[in-house]
């Protein structure tokens, strides 16, 4: 037997509520109003514990380490950190080709007096990587979002302060690498080149840490990016040019020892007459003059007295960021 058939449902009446979407849905016992609806808005599922502060610190140096060198943004923003250290490195490579082919019994250039040589490319590198890590964070506004989380201004400093120094880092001893390859290839003393790679890489630390903090202080003083760029190359240069020249004018009348006091006056020849004195390079004073012990001592703790100084800085900056 063939089933009936059905009587033909009827239209909805007018006045009738239409039945839920597919975003929503009805609680149960709810009446033709919609009352008691339950809205899907997007919230994420449970995918585990929070993982804390500590992780939330390391994925801020990471992303702040990966945006010093344009690793994770546009195409633009890799142009010129790549750019810089293709010129870090070059003439590095031209240092180990030369070295290689002529057989020299030595590396032409100590590995920390390489360092301080290429001050300029460093300088411009940290001028436009230490805006870029702090100074947009503070235009946007997005640091109140950073400390509604577990992190806090400390955690942010730090990492800011250490993925900075890292990418310093990165971007100077990659070319004493490659001078030590060389200078292996080129069959040199191993002992004696693995001694002054060593006290290139120290070099080199001392050099990035110091840089990071006063590149990071000037940075987040402003949150004008261009600001900051300037703030920074002015920073780095005008002193280290003025030192020079003071330098210069009382080494011609043979105050060598004022020559080092001045040193005293700007990062660059704080770095180069500590890396001289304590690292095996050879300074940029006029004359070659070194330092005595006394005033080796008085640069040591001057740099540690400017990076705790920066880090105090930076930690006052942020105690009111957002607020």
């Amino acid at each position: 037997m063939s089933p009936e058939p059905q009587a033909p449902r009827s239209a909805p009446e007018s006045g009738t509520a239409p039945a839920p979407s597919a975003l929503t849905k009805q609680a149960p016992g709810a009446g033709a109003r919609g009352e008691n609806v339950i809205h899907n808005i997007g919230y994420r599922n449970y995918d585990g514990p929070r993982l804390g502060r500590s992780y939330a610190r390391a994925s801020l140096f990471e992303q702040s380490l990966r945006g010093a060198y344009g690793l994770g943004r546009s195409a633009k923003s890799k142009v010129l950190p790549m750019i810089l250290f293709a010129v870090m490195c070059v003439p590095a490579a031209i240092v180990v080709a030369v070295t290689v082919f002529t057989k020299a019994k030595e590396m032409p250039i100590e590995y920390s007096s390489y360092v301080i040589q290429m001050q300029p490319v460093i300088g411009i590198y940290i001028a436009a990587m230490a805006p870029q890590a702090v100074s947009l964070d503070l235009r946007f506004r997005v640091v109140p979002l950073y400390f509604s989380r577990p992190i806090r201004r400390g955690d942010y400093v730090a990492a800011k302060y250490a993925a900075l120094s890292a990418a310093i880092f990165v971007f100077t001893a990659t070319s004493v690498v490659i001078l030590y390859v060389g200078a292996l290839l080129a069959k040199l003393d191993f002992g004696d080149q693995t001694k002054d790679f060593a006290l290139g890489l120290v070099c080199c630390l001392v050099f990035s840490v110091l840089h990071a903090g006063i590149g990071l202080a000037a940075a987040a003083a402003t949150p004008r990016r261009g600001f900051g760029v300037a703030a920074i190359i002015a920073v780095l240069t005008i002193p280290y040019m003025l030192i020079s020249a003071l330098q210069a004018i009382v080494s011609s009348q043979d105050e060598t020892s004022a020559v080092g006091w001045l040193g005293l006056g700007s990062p660059g020849s704080l770095i180069d007459g500590l890396q001289s004195k304590l690292l095996g390079g050879r300074n940029a004073f006029p004359m070659g003059v070194e330092l005595t012990n006394a005033q080796a001592s008085v640069y040591v703790a001057l740099v540690a007295l400017l990076i705790a100084c920066t880090y105090a800085l930076l930690l006052r900056r942020y105690r009111k960021a957002g607020l």
